[in-house]
């Protein structure tokens, strides 16, 4: 545990708190056009992005869970980040207070299986954490990678909402 974030490692991967010196690597996945047009739908801002990285934080310090930085475990390079949240989403139908599953990944991390990798030692872990008790997730339908490693995940879909103006498929999985 590093702060009272566990750290998770795989064949390939740790998963990590973030940290002060993170911002730099975190916002150039979140400024790239293609890693936020599926999420988001715009790149993030500088300022934006470090409030996802304190909002990560906040996550950890009063839920204890939140996000993970992902990053390659023999080179230390930035791969993404994944994790659970509880974003207080305003929408219908809710995640009835489930934890919320999500991943995003550098472009150059694409098509490794790394999403899978991650998402995988994130379940295993949430398992310890949460029990029995189901995750969600939500994602775009035109996000064809996200969608299969959902399915990978055992993820299967229960139904359909528009958030912020844009359709979500919605996800659920019990541990």
């Amino acid at each position: 545990m590093s702060g009272g974030v566990p750290i998770v490692e795989t064949e390939r991967l740790r998963m990590r708190p973030h940290g002060l010196a993170d911002l730099d690597a975190s916002l150039a996945m979140w400024a790239d056009a293609e890693v936020a047009r599926h999420i988001s739908n715009k790149s993030s801002t500088r300022e934006e992005c470090w409030s996802r990285i304190l909002r990560y934080a906040g996550h950890w310090s009063l839920m204890g869970f939140g996000y993970w930085l992902v990053e390659e475990k023999t080179t230390g390079r930035f791969v993404g980040e994944a994790g659970f949240g509880d974003f207080k989403r305003e929408m219908v139908p809710d995640f009835g207070g489930a934890p919320e599953h999500g991943w995003a990944l550098a472009p150059w991390a694409h098509g490794k299986g790394y999403a899978t990798e991650a998402g995988q030692a994130a379940l295993a872990w949430a398992k310890t954490k949460f029990g029995a008790r189901d995750v969600v997730c939500m994602i775009s339908p035109e996000n064809a990678p996200s969608l299969r490693v959902a399915e990978r995940l055992g993820y299967v879909e229960y139904g359909r909402t528009v958030f912020k103006g844009g359709e979500n498929i919605l996800f659920r999985r019990p541990l």
